[in-house]
């Protein structure tokens, strides 16, 4: 396949990974972003203080890959475990290219995700875009489940549906202000900031085509149902600014929703969303 890149720090995506213990899958993450038919980026792997071989691991995948390949990967490593938005933080702060793209530590790309989502922000003129993904079992096979997107997304429809995928998500700092592209050190500290962003009047535009896979490990924070109701309340009064009442009602859409996209079917549900 014909690569594809315009080759210039203009166009540059740089790329966030946090890690922390992900020994057994950072190989196959940081090869995702290698495999790219979009080749202007730069990897940025920020190590949370890990107690396994995780930094080791790392390095040794530098060694295998082309230099040229290497060369664009670079590897931060913390003193202290300070936790996942003061290491993506870290990552944004180093950060040189225009956009930004971010991709949890055992996640996975389709090829063409950097290539693909570019060619659709400038079409829609976006500074913030996001993709639909696919559910992965551990080793990261899809399961056969999609989480489908909305065309455009504002900051009131967001509250009433976490439906951004933080390694789907594609930031063009010339069109957002860099000072919001900061995750503040809260639970669900990357909604915090989608919702920091779409506050300022932003507008998030959705890809519905599934360009990541979202490796699912059981006993996770995110499958914990009544952490994550914890977390929204939390976010709605603390970053939304939302009075009781208004929580408590977008607390109910949100359940709803959340409900709703696990059980009907795409097509169905794609139907009467009104996209």
């Amino acid at each position: 396949m014909k690569e594809y890149s315009t080759g210039s720090d203009s166009s540059m995506v740089s790329v966030i990974v946090p890690a922390y213990n992900c020994s057994d899958y950072i190989e196959d993450t940081i090869r995702t972003v290698a495999e790219q038919t979009y080749t202007n980026w730069e990897l940025i792997l920020v190590d949370d203080k890990s107690t396994d071989d995780t930094v080791a691991r790392i390095q040794a995948v530098q060694k295998k890959l082309a230099a040229g390949t290497a060369s664009k990967i670079r590897l931060i490593e913390k003193t202290e475990d300070t936790g996942a938005a003061d290491t993506r933080n870290t990552g944004i702060s180093a950060a040189r290219g225009r956009y930004i793209a971010f991709l949890d530590s055992d996640d996975l790309w389709h090829r063409r995700k950097l290539e693909l989502e570019l060619r659709f922000m400038k079409q829609c003129g976006a500074g913030f875009a996001f993709t639909a993904y696919h559910f992965g079992d551990e080793n990261g096979r899809p399961t056969g489940k999609i989480t489908r997107v909305p065309s455009r997304l504002t900051f009131r429809r967001a509250l009433s549906r976490t439906v951004i995928f933080t390694s789907t998500v594609l930031l063009d700092t010339e069109r957002i202000d860099r000072k919001l592209i900061h995750m503040p050190e809260i639970p669900s500290e990357d909604t915090a900031m989608w919702w920091t962003i779409l506050k300022s009047g932003v507008t998030a535009y959705g890809l519905d085509r599934p360009l990541a896979t979202y490796r699912r490990h059981g006993g996770t924070l995110s499958s914990n149902k009544a952490e994550a109701v914890r977390r929204i309340w939390n976010l709605y009064r603390n970053v939304a600014d939302l009075s009781v009442p208004s929580s408590a009602a977008h607390l109910v859409c949100w359940a709803w929703n959340a409900t709703m996209r696990r059980t009907i079917p795409d097509r169905a549900r794609n139907h009467s969303s009104g996209r």
